[in-house]
């Protein structure tokens, strides 16, 4: 982990998530995410503490594990507040929520680990006037995802842009809702910022080309959907031919994170009268909307 100062009182510590740094005065800060678990976390407090920072308050971005595995052990040693948007504090509140969540019921052993089911700590819903930071939805990535906006000009945008990196090796991003992320999209061709922190991304000054990437690869998805639905398909089925058009290797956490995204896809399309499904003995099929094919 290494800190790095972005302006006058803004900084981020460089990790596979990255977490920013906000100062309110010469010795209280304000940290924006605390990345995968509990060791991350004992890193952040050694840089703050050899800043002699003290955490005051932990914004979290959003709900997801490898954005909130430091909570506990730095809200444990500094009994700081701890913040986010209103359905994410009940994810916060209760990890087993993200797990969960995936499986649609109480999960598998295996889905309780590290990457999915953070130790629990206690957050509270966020205001929108904390010392000064702006804070902006960017729903889609997940439930009630935020990004933050520092009087420095500095963006924290938590996971509302894939990353090149993420996008050229697994292709599909993890998505809750596909109309909402594209809303965020449009959104974020708006808002400016001097600099632009991504959680798993190197600091930009511009994000046109990133956005771009995003919006076609989305729509690659899309139309390989199309492709895979001109017969009628069960979502095992399809789940498997996207697998194997991006030479994906199935695991239990993809199966689950990669089926979710999918998942997303298929809503959006159905709800927006793209495709549509039917029952057929016993199977549920989805298939493009007037599509009169046989199974």
């Amino acid at each position: 982990m290494e800190l790095i100062k972005l302006g006058k009182k803004t900084y981020y510590i460089k990790n596979n998530t990255n977490i920013g740094v906000y100062k309110i005065n010469d010795s209280d800060v304000i940290l924006i995410d605390t990345g995968n678990d509990k060791e991350a976390g004992k890193k952040i407090l050694k840089i703050t503490e050899e800043q002699n920072w003290h955490v005051k308050i932990i914004i979290n971005t959003h709900s997801h594990a490898d954005h909130i595995g430091g909570n506990n052990v730095i809200s444990s040693r500094t009994n700081c507040d701890i913040y986010s948007n209103k359905i994410e504090t009940s994810f916060i509140n209760n990890p087993i929520l993200e797990s969960a969540g995936l499986y649609g019921a109480s999960p598998l052993f295996s889905l309780k680990n590290k990457f999915l089911y953070a130790k629990e700590s206690k957050a509270k819903v966020i205001d929108n006037n904390i010392n000064n930071l702006e804070i902006i939805d960017l729903k889609g990535h997940s439930y009630d995802m935020i990004g933050i906006k520092t009087d420095d000009d500095v963006i924290f945008l938590g996971d509302a842009l894939a990353s090149t990196n993420t996008i050229n090796k697994y292709h599909i991003f993890y998505l809750y809702d596909l109309e909402e992320y594209l809303n965020t999209l449009e959104k974020l061709k708006t808002i400016k910022a001097k600099k632009y922190v991504l959680s798993h991304s190197e600091v930009t000054e511009n994000i046109e080309e990133l956005i771009k990437l995003n919006e076609y690869k989305i729509n690659e998805i899309i139309n390989n959907l199309y492709k895979i639905l001109e017969t009628k398909k069960t979502y095992e089925d399809i789940l498997k031919e996207i697998f194997d058009i991006y030479n994906l290797e199935m695991n239990i956490n993809q199966y689950y994170l990669v089926g979710a995204s999918i998942k997303a896809y298929l809503s959006y399309l159905c709800n927006n009268d793209k495709i549509t499904y039917e029952f057929i003995n016993n199977k549920m099929y989805y298939k493009i909307k007037g599509d009169e094919s046989h199974v």
